[in-house]
Formats: C-alpha cells, sequence, structure tokens
C-alpha cells in the first residue's frame, strides 16, 4: 500500500504538462488499480443518497408505514395550523373588504359601500335614563346661609371668555368661587373671541332676572360695579384690582388661600384668566352641585332665543320631507384652535409659515424661537391631543357605522384649510350642511337650506 501511494503522487507529480495529463488520464482510464465497475458503484450510490434526502424530506406529508407514528402526528398538526391560519386570513380579509369605513377613490370622488344602520345608531339615551332622580337641588344646613351684600367678604368680576360653552363653564366656575369667598359676584361680561368677533352681552343670551333670582340662596349677584367705585376702567386695566396666575383646575383651598385675603382687602377684584380654573374632584361636593343647578338652571335662554332654536332643531330634522335623524358636528378646526393646539398639521410651506407668524404673534411665550415646537407636535399628536381633521373625523363617523345618507350640520366656524380641507368629510359624507349655508329669520318664519355637495 506505501509504494500505491508513493507511486500515485509520483504520476500526480509528472503529469504537470498538458501532454503527460492526457496521456495519465488515458492510462488512469485503463488503470488495473481502479475496477471498471467501482464508478458504476459511486454512481448508484449518489442515486440512493438523493432518493433517501428526498424520502426524509417527504416523511412528514405520506403514509408511508415506515415513517414513524411520531412524525406523523407532527405532520398532521402542522397541516392544521396551516388550514386554521388560512381560514383566519380569509375571514378577515372578507371583513376588511365589507367594513362601512372602507370606501373606493375614483379621483378626488370617494365611493363608498352601502351600510345598513344599527338599530340602536339613533337610539334616544332618556330611555336608559328615566330611573335616574335629580340631586343637585340645594339642601338646607349643608352650605353657609347667604348674609345680606353689605356683609360679603367683597367683589369678584371675570370674564368669560371662549365659545359659547366655554363662556357656561367659566360662569359656572364664577358662581363657585363667589360662594367659597362668600362674595358678592358681579354679572360676568362675556368678552370678545378673536375668531367670532361676537360682541354680544349676557343680557342679549340669557335672561338675568331669572338667573339672579334662582340663585338668591347661594350667592350674591349684582347686575354691575357697585356706585361706590367711580374708577370703573381700573377693574380692567390696573394689575393692582387683578388676582393672575390661578392655576388650572385650581382646589377651592388655593382660593382661601390666595385670593380671599386681596378680596378683603381691595374690596373688588378681577379674576383673569379665568378659563378652566376651577377643579372638580378637588372642591367639596356641594359646590359641584351648585354648579350644575347655574348650568341647567339658573342659565336660561331668553324666550326668543328658544324659540327660534326649537323652531330650527325641527326644521333641520325635516329639511329632506321626511322626519329623520340628523348630526349637528363641532369639528373644533377653525384657525384658532389649531393656532392654539401647536400640533402640525399637512399643509404647503406658505400655510406652515403663517401659521408659525400667528402662533408668535398671539402665543409668544409658548411660541419663544420655535425650536422645541416640532418634537412638541409629535408628543401632542402621539398622545392624541390633537384636534382631528375633518378627513379623520369622517373616518371615525363612518366606523361607527353612520350611513353617507346621514344628515350632517358642521357647527363650527371656518374649517382651517377651507374647501380643501372639507373635501374627505364632504365626499364620505354628501348631506353635509356648513353653517353658512343655511339662514333663517324666526319672526316672519323664513328658511333657506343650501347643501354643500
Amino acid at each position: 500500500m506505501a509504494e500505491l501511494r508513493h507511486s500515485s503522487s509520483l504520476g500526480s507529480r509528472a503529469s504537470n504538462s498538458p501532454m503527460k495529463r492526457d496521456a495519465g488520464a488515458g492510462a488512469a482510464d485503463s488503470s488495473p488499480l481502479i475496477p471498471d465497475n467501482h464508478l458504476a458503484d459511486d454512481d448508484e450510490h449518489d442515486r440512493h443518497s438523493s432518493k433517501d434526502r428526498d424520502r426524509h424530506m417527504c416523511s412528514f406529508f405520506t403514509d408511508d408505514p415506515r415513517v414513524s407514528p411520531h412524525n406523523s402526528r407532527i405532520s398532521l398538526v402542522f397541516t392544521l395550523l396551516l388550514l386554521l391560519v388560512g381560514l383566519v386570513s380569509l375571514f378577515t380579509i372578507f371583513n376588511n373588504l365589507n367594513a362601512p369605513y372602507l370606501c373606493k377613490k375614483d379621483g378626488i370622488v370617494l365611493h363608498c359601500p352601502h351600510v345598513k344602520e344599527s338599530p340602536s345608531l339613533w337610539e334616544n339615551p332618556f330611555s336608559s335614563t328615566t330611573s335616574w332622580k335629580p340631586c343637585a337641588e340645594r339642601q338646607d344646613g349643608v352650605l353657609p346661609e347667604l348674609p345680606p351684600e353689605n356683609e360679603t367678604n367683597g367683589y369678584i368680576f371675570i370674564h368669560a371668555e371662549g365659545g359659547l360653552n366655554q363662556q357656561r363653564i367659566a360662569i359656572c366656575n364664577a358662581v363657585a368661587v363667589a360662594k367659597i369667598l362668600n362674595a358678592t359676584l358681579i354679572l360676568p361680561v362675556l368678552k370678545q373671541d378673536q375668531i367670532w368677533k361676537d360682541q354680544t352681552k349676557f343680557e342679549d343670551i340669557f335672561d338675568v332676572d331669572h338667573f339672579i333670582d334662582y340663585l338668591k340662596y347661594d350667592v350674591r349677584i349684582v347686575r354691575d360695579i357697585p356706585e361706590w367705585f367711580t374708577d370703573k376702567s381700573e377693574l380692567f386695566t390696573s394689575i393692582r384690582r387683578t388676582v393672575k396666575n390661578i392655576p388650572k383646575y385650581a382646589p377651592a383651598q388655593f382660593y382661601i388661600d390666595n385670593v380671599l385675603p386681596r378680596v378683603k382687602e381691595k374690596k373688588i377684584m378681577a379674576l383673569k384668566p379665568f378659563v378652566d380654573r376651577l377643579g372638580y374632584d378637588n372642591v367639596p361636593p356641594e359646590i359641584n352641585k351648585l354648579r350644575c343647578r347655574v348650568n341647567y338652571h339658573a342659565l336660561k335662554f331668553l324666550p326668543d332665543i328658544e324659540q327660534m332654536a326649537n323652531s330650527l332643531a325641527s326644521r333641520m330634522r325635516n329639511r329632506t320631507g321626511s322626519s329623520n335623524p340628523y348630526m349637528a358636528l363641532h369639528l373644533r378646526f377653525e384657525k384658532g384652535m389649531v393656532g392654539l393646539s401647536f400640533c402640525d398639521f399637512v399643509g404647503t410651506r406658505e400655510e406652515k409659515a403663517k401659521m408659525a407668524e400667528y402662533r408668535k404673534k398671539e402665543w409668544p411665550r409658548r411660541y419663544k424661537n420655535g425650536s422645541h415646537l416640532w418634537q412638541l407636535a409629535l408628543q401632542k399628536r402621539k398622545e392624541g391631543r390633537c384636534p382631528l381633521e375633518p378627513g379623520e373625523v369622517a373616518v371615525i363617523l363612518r366606523a361607527m357605522g353612520y350611513p353617507k345618507e346621514t344628515q350632517i350640520y358642521v357647527a363650527s366656524g371656518q374649517v382651517y384649510g377651507g374647501q380643501n380641507r372639507m373635501a374627505p368629510l364632504r365626499n364620505m359624507f354628501p348631506n353635509l350642511v356648513r353653517p353658512l349655508h343655511y339662514c333663517m329669520d324666526y319672526k316672519k318664519s323664513t328658511w333657506c337650506f343650501r347643501v354643500k355637495s
């Protein structure tokens, strides 16, 4: 064997030239040292190996009795899992194709599938509240008795800012704070809003006599600043007459510790700003009940306004000739709300530059140099604290089950971004009426509606 290996190695070294390699190859083919049937055995061995590999790979999916029962069980479980995943996938795809909020886009027009309304979609919630009982009635002996006007701790005055809803909240809070401080409340002034530019006064909307009379056992309320206070402009402009830096949702104790001493000292004080400056969970329960009485009983609209509202609601419901339910949608996407949110929205560079200038002018302390606003916008969007765009509202309404035939009256100011921003909502709900497209004169009983499609 040693000689054989030696000769083979010599042969391999000697066959470096082409001629010698060819000769060596020919010699190897007929060499007596390699049997002729050896190559045939190798081919046969390769074929058997390939078959064995194929048999092992497919053994999980065959009924060959030579396959172990354990492997058969594994293959069965694996097959069942694949079938289950396939069924779940098909079910999910079918549901997505039939989802009420999925629409197909054709150019700028959205074609939405017809959806059958759920019976409970427009259900009157009153039926489920018949067992509820009022709990905000005034109870004698719970709150201190009301002293005469000249024996209170002083007078407080507030500006009710924002829209009508925010103004109502501010008025309710003002009555509550007056009770906490045992102070006399000067009739609140409705501050002109920078968006609406509305100069309506308290007495133009609410019944002042009813307001004062209903609360006469709770809080002293006077229509105007006392006559002995001669310089009324000072109450609006002087820092000495203003309590500032009241934290949002402040507890009742904050007013007792920080506001009451100044009211006793100056006798008349203005509280501003007064938006959300009184908490709910950190005040006595009777104070919250007093708020309820103010909101639902003391603040009563003038008879003409109530008549107009009832007529308007009836006409809106019957606009299509049949008594159909309708939705009043407050988008809260006006320029002021978008600016105050400090969130980022899709728009052109020009729009973003104008919004940046607007925010810098209106809220300079929050704007600073603007470098931190992008991260702030991302964080607020992540936390869900940004106003919803009209298109996002449309998707939510469709997901809730409202069909495209739903009558929607938009109760808001000019939407930021104009018609382009409103297009997705209008495409998904064609029966959309903007506030500038319906009008009325309840004295002459003339009405007009224009559907903006």
